[in-house]
């Protein structure tokens, strides 16, 4: 298989590449070409270029065109390899190969049906032209054809080129035979599409005669399809049908897909910006069906086997189903990664509905996810990897399932090829090699270049060659110079490449390695229908062509193209300049156009590996060729040139029928052998491979039957078939040593007493080397007995990779061991909480141990493995946490200036040690940050400040603010109510500032005070109590005395307005209630209201009990709730408080702890609360609040 693989570091395996590049010959103008059925060159870095083009006088007639090289319908994944038909790139290997240049400046869309070993995506979207097409043009609704049969051009003194005089000079190339084939072409013309910037081919090949074209207008100022038109080919394309009236004259159409499995099924999708919808065809495209749609598709993914069976991917980042090709869609799954997600792998998954996706989970994590279509419920899915991955790792590509941060480059061959880039590289990559299981890893290559691509993408500058197992060719940078290499035992040995003797004109070439050699650019093109700057092919095993130079280094300036007959041994040049260049009948002969940058009318063709090249005419005008189909069915000799005319011409398809060129079907004299070397050596790969090709000059067709290998016979192991094994590196004399971070005595755990295992030797056998005997065994792993050892390496990780657990969820801890008998070592886990398990082996454990933690802290959770021989132990310390659901700030309404305050934030549920409170004091903007729910604070300077506490768990945040008065002296009354208040007390702090309002309005109606001097504050629970605080001027130090005396005079007069009842206010219509002063005066016994006559005993008691509590104050310094801390000084000082009544240094002083805690405070809250509900003689009970805490 042909074909070209690469990836970003972002998005390791690339699955649409999207180009834009420059019309050549006109300045300010560029395209964008896509490639769907090629697997794409190594992809590493985003980024954007321009081609610099010369100017033209035709610059204002230039159309802005975008060209699409589509294969449609290539959606295959895992498939098998086609033998016949194997020319999409992949891993740079064997495909046509440079970027397609429209000379519309356009995109056409060409898809010939070739079978792919993977899943191709295409992507809908479109490149941001400068300009966009002209349109008004007419729409006719019939093309025009034209047959004609062309003959061979004779050499003609005027208008050929240098090196188109030497292609007819040289070895008799191109003179004019009168006996010479002719091939016979005709053309058809896309008439009323010239308007269209935008075409799709499509060509099933697999002898169906059938072309689908799509031809579109996008505008670039609505950035939507305006215009389309469907066009069929019934006869490979010599007549076309327009199909709008099939499909509905005003549907406008985007896309066009074709399964893969059954290329009789197709379907187009309609722009969504007119309708969402889906054309469906059973009959390659004759009629059609219309189905409505949801959503919008972006890309499509077909099942490898089931041809009714596609994956969707939408705007809105879902993965949709459907099984019935695109009638009805079913939701899989959202939030889907673009391009990760793969249908299930044939071997490795027992359900065929099963589908492999990346998807980011409501917490920001991206985990690997498997389900079946149709049953994608969260009881369904499963998580095949323990935790989150990394964004775009998941890569699922033949037998292998990554979801390592590692840049795949291919998968071939039961063997992983990847890169990676080192701390000190910038355009340098090292390429490794795995094992076929594709877990262990050696170095292959240091420094391995990167070349920027049309669209600015990096490329690893990495070729598989075709037909030749184990040959690759590398273009490394080496002393600051890039150098090609060649290898033919997959990368253990590395070579120059032996540059050519002569050049083209027969001139002595003095090329010396290491000094001088020959060097390739390794670019293949993202377009299949362009050959590139190097190309190979399955059926033309050891032919190899590409573009390069000669020299010390890889050069872009003054290249040449060569040819190679023998696998990369010897090269000859053929081109001064770069052409395209194609293998026609199975390798058996070459086509070779100009660049497209060039019109042309001729094109030429070699029957004996490029040694000589005669012209035929394929068009009577010269022709812009943006891309060529070959061999697109198995049993005709057809090839499809696609391009225009001039800048303002229709598309212009000239069909091309070559089978007269060829004389005769090849028979066993036509035939010569072929033995493959390298250097002379013939032993490649472990045996000797002897080949058929056709001798070279004989004009005969090899057909499909033509068989390419001859024998294969197996040779003596020798060192050249053995590459260092894992943990091994080669030193200078050529041996494997081990590296000094590998220690080659260790052991798996599963390697127990009494079993053997397989010692490294340090090399291992190069994958897919067939040698035998020899070496073999001096080279193989030894079969040893598992030594006794003590266990090493304990490892103790959850299951999901994280610290921190919910309260109440299952934890799953996983042990691993990396030395030491798995089946004899004890394993005990002590989780942290009192619990602890211990097993008798390891293997007990492997799928995890499973713990529920009861209450939320940080555990130290500890690993034991013991055995006779040793033991070692681990420790993880673990976060269980609960979501706080409550959070309430304690501070005093009113403190002393310079004397230090405890604030403290009191959390429900209660988290020990699993915490983190940030506090804002001060108004300051930065946050204190402390694990501990109090605080000490000292305010400098009067005023009103701001308190703000954010206490954060488990991913919740909680926030409470109070406003706090600092002074440098204040006077407080404590406050208490009529009873009838309790009976419409919610608890709620709303209420309780509404409520503090209207006191504060009533207590100004009988003393005249400046109202932002008097504050309220209404304490929680019930009965209701409040605390009413006359706050003096600020700055008045310097006449303190008078400003007690005015607050004294102002409390008193307070005093006797509460004694006398005149301080109330209206609750309600109806509801008057009554301010008393519970300090001075007790309450009155008998309540105005006859409801509230029982309530007087009741009150009595609890202005008594007030008193009591007054009493242990000043008496035996015991705390009650609600009475503030102010003074935390330091270690050596004992905490106190100063309460809000005295002002004075020698102020009676508490110590902290003779205080209830925060905890307790909030308990007894708790406790108030419920005891809402209970008669008022409960409520009476509760202890009335004498100080400042809230």
């Amino acid at each position: 298989m042909e074909t070209s693989t690469g990836f970003w570091p972002g998005m390791h395996l690339a699955l649409g590449v999207w180009l834009v590049i420059a019309a050549h010959s006109f300045q300010n103008t560029r395209a964008e070409i896509s490639c769907a059925c090629c697997r794409f060159p190594v992809q590493l870095h985003g980024g954007q270029t321009r081609a610099q083009s010369a100017p033209t006088d035709e610059v204002s007639a230039i159309k802005k065109i975008q060209v699409e090289f589509r294969e449609l319908g290539i959606s295959r994944q895992n498939a098998g390899k086609d033998n016949e038909q194997e020319d999409a790139p992949h891993l740079k290997k064997g495909s046509p190969g440079s970027t397609a240049e429209s000379h519309r400046g356009g995109k056409l869309d060409l898809g010939d049906g070739a079978a792919l070993p993977r899943a191709k995506r295409t992507i809908p979207e479109f490149a941001e032209l400068r300009q966009s097409g002209p349109t008004g043009q007419d729409d006719r609704n019939s093309g025009t054809s034209v047959e004609r049969g062309s003959s061979l051009d004779g050499l003609r003194s005027s208008g050929l080129s240098r090196s188109e005089i030497r292609k007819n000079r040289d070895d008799g190339r191109g003179s004019k035979q009168q006996d010479e084939p002719k091939i016979t072409s005709s053309t058809f013309a896309l008439t009323g599409d010239s308007a269209h910037n935008h075409a799709v081919v499509y060509w099933s090949g697999q002898n169906s005669s059938v072309i689908l074209i799509l031809t579109k207008l996008y505008d670039f100022h609505v950035g939507s399809v305006t215009e389309s038109t469907l066009w069929r080919s019934s006869d490979s394309g010599s007549t076309y049908e327009k199909m709008n009236d099939k499909i509905g004259s005003k549907t406008v159409l985007t896309y066009l897909y074709v399964c893969p499995t059954n290329k009789r099924k197709i379907m187009v999708l309609t722009d969504p910006e007119f309708e969402s919808s889906v054309l469906i065809s059973s009959d390659e495209g004759a009629s059609y069906q219309k189905y409505r749609l949801t959503f919008y598709i972006l890309s499509l993914l077909f099942h490898p086997t089931e041809e009714d069976w596609a994956l969707a991917y939408s705007h809105d980042q879902k993965l949709y189903s459907s099984l019935d090709f695109g009638r009805k869609w079913q939701l899989v799954h959202e939030h889907v990664t673009p391009t990760r997600f793969y249908w299930s792998v044939s071997g490795l998954d027992k359900e065929s509905d099963l589908v492999h996706m990346e998807a980011h989970m409501p917490d920001g994590s991206v985990q690997y996810i498997t389900c079946r279509v149709q049953m994608c419920t969260e009881a369904n899915r499963n998580y095949p990897f323990p935790g989150s991955i990394d964004i775009s790792s998941l890569v699922v590509q033949d037998d292998y399932i990554f979801i390592q941060d590692l840049h795949i480059v291919s998968t071939d061959e039961k063997q992983v090829f990847a890169a990676v880039q080192e701390w000190n590289q910038n355009d340098t990559y090292n390429l490794y090699l795995s094992d076929t299981r594709g877990i262990y890893f050696t170095l292959s290559m240091e420094n391995v270049k990167t070349t920027k691509g049309i669209g600015g993408n990096q490329m690893l500058d990495l070729y598989e060659v075709s037909g030749i197992r184990g040959m690759l060719i590398a273009n490394k940078r080496q002393e600051n110079q890039v150098k090609t290499f060649i290898t033919y035992n997959k990368g253990r040995d590395w070579r120059l490449l032996q540059a050519p003797t002569t050049d083209l004109d027969g001139n002595e070439i003095h090329c010396i390695m290491p000094f001088c050699s020959l060097h390739l650019q390794l670019q293949t093109s993202e377009n299949p229908y362009l050959s590139g700057a190097i190309s190979t092919k399955n059926s033309a095993p050891g032919i190899i062509l590409a573009t390069g130079n000669i020299g010390a280094e890889l050069s872009y300036n003054n290249v040449a193209m060569y040819i190679s007959s023998d696998a990369g041994n010897n090269w000859r040049q053929i081109f001064e300049e770069e052409h395209n260049v194609w293998f026609l009948d199975k390798g058996g002969a070459l086509v070779a156009v100009k660049q497209p940058s060039v019109p042309t009318r001729h094109l030429w063709v070699s029957f004996d590996e490029g040694r000589q090249w005669t012209q035929h005419s394929f068009s009577s005008v010269p022709l812009f060729v943006d891309g060529v189909l070959v061999e697109a069915a198995a049993d005709n000799q057809i090839m499809t040139f696609f391009g225009h005319f001039s800048h303002r011409s229709e598309w212009q398809l000239i069909k091309i029928d070559y089978k007269s060129i060829f004389s005769k079907k090849c028979t066993e004299e036509d035939y010569q052998t072929w033995h493959l070397h390298n250097q002379g050596e013939p032993c490649v790969m472990g045996q000797k491979q002897i080949y058929m090709k056709r001798r070279p000059g004989n004009y005969c067709m090899l057909g499909k039957d033509y068989s390419r290998i001859l024998s294969a016979e197996s040779c003596i192991c020798r060192a050249h078939d053995f590459e260092c094994d894992y943990g091994y590196e080669r030193s200078g004399n050529g041996n494997c040593r081990p590296s000094f971070w590998f220690n080659p005595s260790s052991t798996t755990k599963s390697c127990s007493m009494g079993q053997n295992y397989f010692n490294s030797t340090g090399y291992r056998k190069v994958v897919l080397n067939n040698c035998t005997k020899g070496v073999k065994e001096m080279y193989t792993a030894q079969k040893q007995q598992c030594p006794k050892k003590p266990p090493k390496g304990l490892l103790l990780t959850t299951k999901d990779g994280k610290l921190a657990a919910n309260l109440g969820t299952n934890v799953t801890f996983l042990v691993h061991l990396d030395e030491g008998d798995s089946i004899r070592t004890n394993i005990q886990l002590d989780f942290g909480d009192g619990i602890a398990l211990s097993y008798s082996n390891l293997s007990w454990a492997e799928e995890g141990i499973k713990h529920v933690y009861k209450s939320a802290g940080i555990f130290c959770v500890t690993a034991l493995a013991e055995n006779s021989l040793g033991y070692d132990t681990t420790t993880l310390y673990l976060h269980v946490t609960c979501p706080v659901e409550h959070v309430q700030l304690l501070s005093p309404f009113v403190v002393i200036r310079n004397k230090e305050v405890n604030i403290s934030a009191v959390v429900l549920p209660s988290h020990p040690r699993t915490v983190t409170y940030f506090w804002w004091l001060g108004n300051t903007t930065e946050p204190t940050v402390t694990l501990d729910g109090s605080i000490s604070y000292t305010f400098p300077s009067e005023g009103m400040y701001s308190l703000t506490v954010q206490v954060a768990a488990a991913n919740i945040i909680f926030q409470d603010s109070k406003t706090i008065a600092v002074r440098e002296f204040f006077k407080s009354l404590l406050l208490s109510f009529s009873p009838n208040l309790d009976e419409f007390n919610p608890d709620l702090s709303e209420w309780r500032q509404d409520l503090g309002r209207i006191i504060k309005k009533a207590v100004l109606q009988v003393a005249k005070f400046p109202e932002e001097l008097l504050l309220v504050a209404v304490f929680p629970g019930v009965p209701t109590a409040a605390e009413l605080f006359l706050l003096p001027h600020k700055n008045q130090s310097h006449d303190k005395k008078r400003s007690e005396e005015e607050l004294e005079h102002v409390s008193n007069i307070i005093v006797s307005a509460l004694n006398q009842n005149l301080v109330e206010f209206e609750l309600k219509p109806g509801v008057r209630v009554i301010v008393y002063n519970t300090q001075l005066t007790l309450a009155p016994l008998v309540d105005s209201n006859p409801r509230h006559r029982s309530s007087a005993m009741l009150m009595l008691l609890s202005v008594v009990f007030l008193g009591l509590a007054v009493f242990l104050i000043y008496k035996f310094k015991r705390k009650i709730p609600w009475i503030s801390i102010y003074a935390e000084v330091n270690q050596e000082k004992e905490q106190e408080m100063i309460s809000s009544v005295g002002q004075g240094d020698n102020t009676t002083k508490i110590t902290l702890n003779e205080f209830s805690s925060s905890k307790e405070l909030m308990e007894k809250e708790l406790d108030a609360r419920v005891k809402r509900g209970v008669a008022n003689a409960h409520e009476s009970t509760r202890e009335i609040p004498n100080c400042t805490s809230v």
